[in-house]
């Protein structure tokens, strides 16, 4: 059976979003805010924490700016599912755009999920208003850096501190690929406008 590009774009989306539920619900359910399990040593953690939505935990208001927020994501959303249909009925598009694209919506939907049904879920806020699950945490550097060191010589340093969750990392790879790998794509199409 030979699946189209559009069902193996779904299929690729679907699939992440199961995973990165899972992940989230088996943490949200089996841990305590806080608590760390320790994959390989220091350098690799599960620590589980909960954020309001934004990336690395950052905030946009209380009450209004989460809903703003989880409204935007919303809009955000619908618009790269356009543009993916858009591009899926052009014999030019590359496979490599289309997965760039289906990753960073996958992870869009996927924080979404948390932040509107979350709450709910797990009754302890309205549609809209749930936390994003985070747990993967890889702190690459914890160290004291010499005192001779050029700045921070002296002082505790940890290079990466974001905690982040699955959705996140493809929304992060998914940007960066279509950066580093397709641009001549985008730029081909702007080209073509002018």
């Amino acid at each position: 059976m030979k699946f189209s590009k559009g069902a193996r774009i779904t299929l690729l989306v679907v699939l992440l979003l199961v995973v990165d539920q899972v992940v989230k619900v088996l943490v949200k359910t089996n841990m305590q805010i806080g608590q760390s399990i320790h994959v390989c040593g220091d350098w690799f953690q599960i620590l589980f924490i909960e954020n309001n939505g934004m990336a690395f935990g950052m905030q946009f208001g209380e009450g209004f700016g989460k809903l703003a927020l989880s409204l935007c994501r919303l809009v955000l959303i619908a618009l790269i599912i356009i543009y993916m249909s858009r591009l899926l009925r052009r014999k030019d598009t590359p496979n490599g755009v289309l997965v760039g694209l289906a990753l960073i919506l996958c992870g869009a939907i996927g924080n979404e999920i948390d932040s509107l049904f979350y709450g709910l879920i797990f009754d302890y806020a309205p549609l809209f208003y749930g936390k994003v699950v985070d747990m993967l945490y890889f702190p690459l550097i914890d160290t004291t850096l010499p005192a001779g060191f050029p700045i921070w010589g002296g002082k505790h340093i940890i290079f990466f501190r974001p905690i982040f969750n699955i959705a996140d990392s493809c929304i992060t790879c998914g940007a960066f690929y279509l950066i580093l790998f397709q641009w001549k794509f985008f730029a081909r199409k702007e080209e073509k406008k002018a």
